[in-house]
């Protein structure tokens, strides 16, 4: 990810979450040493986004997500898929991230990538209240 693609991802996570991240969040994180942010492009549109932190070699997975009209076509698993093999070439061992309970497709695809449910924050999200997810990879 650039800075020419935060716009591009903003419109991205504004269709996606309730609660989306600003241009600010990905900016910060784009320049950040322990962070890598990915966008996946379909001829020239960009079609999905997703980003991880380093913290002590543990990656914390924060963003995944793919604009509605190309949803379905396997992006987030190449996303994902190839952020977490660059993750473990920079030394991220064990991989975390937190999902809404009711997102059975993220939820499907998580576990399709080895990732099992370790616990539940309870009221994590807003808009509407819900729990969330607590997922690993190790």
């Amino acid at each position: 990810m650039t800075r020419q693609d935060v716009d591009a991802v903003c419109r991205i996570e504004e269709e996606s979450f309730s609660m989306p991240w600003k241009a600010g969040d990905f900016l910060e994180m784009i320049e950040a040493d322990y962070a890598c942010y990915y966008v996946a492009e379909e001829e020239g549109v960009i079609a999905g986004c997703c980003g991880i932190r380093n913290m002590a070699g543990e990656g914390e997975i924060t963003n995944v997500a793919v604009a509605p009209g190309f949803r379905g076509r396997g992006i987030a698993r190449a996303m994902m898929e190839h952020m977490l093999k660059e993750a473990s070439c920079h030394g991220m061992e064990a991989f975390t991230l937190e999902v809404r309970i009711s997102n059975t497709p993220a939820v499907c695809l998580y576990e399709s990538l080895g990732f099992v449910s370790e616990g539940i924050r309870p009221g994590f999200y807003e808009k509407p209240k819900e729990d969330a997810l607590i997922m690993w990879k190790r």
